[in-house]
């Protein structure tokens, strides 16, 4: 039976698209970008799509900052450092507004009304607030480029929601926003005039919508019509578009890496996730657990006067209480380091005997520099 770093690694040599999910805060954006340069070392021509990274991380590609625009690495960066990339790795921050307008753009009738709505106030706000927006135009992101020939291999870090079920939910919450009763009442008063008219709606609807006219203002509702008329225009291409997106999850050529901590809330987020994606027929291609603590060497029962003795030979002047404070922190690290071996027995148990689970240590510093990516490349694909 092969590894789990060995089941990662065949994941990336073998998928079309890889997706990272998981909680905040647990390394997934550094995991993602990771497995970019593993796949672009292993000679896949990769995109990795990521959402607002840290500065360190892009500045470890060689990237003063991310940008919304395409941008090359340069392979010089990893040859000088002897981790070589062997096809090209490309990396590019969503713009969650430029994709919404592609949509507008696409499913539009008329240019005029895709402009009418490109202009809409209540439109720029929805494109780059709503809550659900982001998620999903992250997978409609990842269904545009899928079929761009100029790559192997797509990595999609998705966004850092407080629940991570909110990527799964998009699609259909988005085709649940746009048909509303709400909306609909909305489309059913505005007229072809281009005129509000409550008298079209139910009475108490109406009774409703001119007490809210009298606090935000007149304009405030015709801008509101105005931006719901234009969404019915696109309905049709948004469920048909929603419909594509949930299915390409569904693919084989697709696979889900759930990234956790080996913190117990994280653990129990990410096996929520991993059933969530059982019941919905996703593929799990593997579980990666950040920052797993190491167990230190055992101090074979040495006290605090040894301790003391040894730092006298090394030269260290500590305080006088340094010795018991090193003997304490040694215990407590021991304590955290089997407290994560627990966690990870509940992973794995939990988790099914499916799905592999790669570990990785927790590293002295954060990731800021092209070595370090890169050997966080190799922890997850050579054990």
């Amino acid at each position: 039976m092969p590894s789990a770093s060995e089941s990662l690694r065949t994941l990336l040599e073998t998928k079309r698209v890889i997706i990272t999910v998981g909680a905040g805060g647990v390394g997934k954006t550094t995991t993602a970008a990771a497995l970019a340069v593993a796949a672009a070392q292993r000679g896949r021509r990769v995109l990795c799509l990521t959402i607002d990274p840290a500065k360190r991380l892009a500045q470890s590609l060689g990237l003063e900052r991310m940008t919304r625009e395409a941008a090359l690495i340069d392979p010089e960066r990893f040859a000088a450092i002897g981790a070589p990339l062997k096809a090209s790795l490309t990396i590019m921050m969503l713009d969650t507004k430029r994709t919404f307008d592609e949509l507008v753009i696409k499913h539009s009738s008329t240019p005029d009304k895709a402009q009418a709505l490109l202009s809409n106030k209540l439109y720029q706000y929805m494109s780059t607030s709503l809550a659900g927006t982001q998620e999903y135009m992250a997978m409609e992101k990842l269904v545009a480029v899928q079929a761009d020939p100029r790559y192997d291999l797509i990595i999609l870090d998705t966004p850092p929601t407080a629940n991570a079920l909110d990527f799964l939910d998009a699609p259909e919450r988005m085709v649940q926003a746009l048909d509303s009763a709400a909306l609909r009442w909305f489309t059913e008063a505005f007229q072809s005039t281009g005129k509000l008219s409550l008298n079209l709606l139910a009475r108490s609807a109406a009774i409703v919508l001119r007490g809210l006219g009298k606090i935000t203002g007149g304009g405030f509702l015709e801008a509101m019509a105005e931006f719901i008329s234009a969404l019915n225009d696109l309905f049709g291409g948004f469920r048909e578009r929603a419909t594509l997106v949930e299915k390409s999850l569904r693919s084989p050529d697709v696979a889900f890496v759930l990234v956790t901590s080996p913190a117990p809330m994280s653990i129990q987020e990410v096996l929520y996730f991993s059933d969530r994606l059982v019941e919905s027929s996703m593929p799990r291609g593997a579980f990666v657990v950040n920052r797993v603590r190491q167990h230190p060497p055992p101090l074979d029962g040495a006290d605090a006067a040894s301790v003391a003795a040894a730092l006298a030979l090394l030269d260290v002047k500590l305080d006088d209480d340094a010795p018991a404070r090193l003997l304490q922190a040694h215990a407590d690290a021991v304590k955290l380091a089997a407290l994560d071996v627990e966690n990870l027995a509940t992973l794995s148990r939990r988790a099914g005997g499916d799905t592999p689970i790669v570990r990785v240590p927790e590293l002295p510093s954060d990731v800021y520099d092209a070595r370090l990516l890169s050997k966080l490349a190799s922890v997850l694909t050579a054990g």
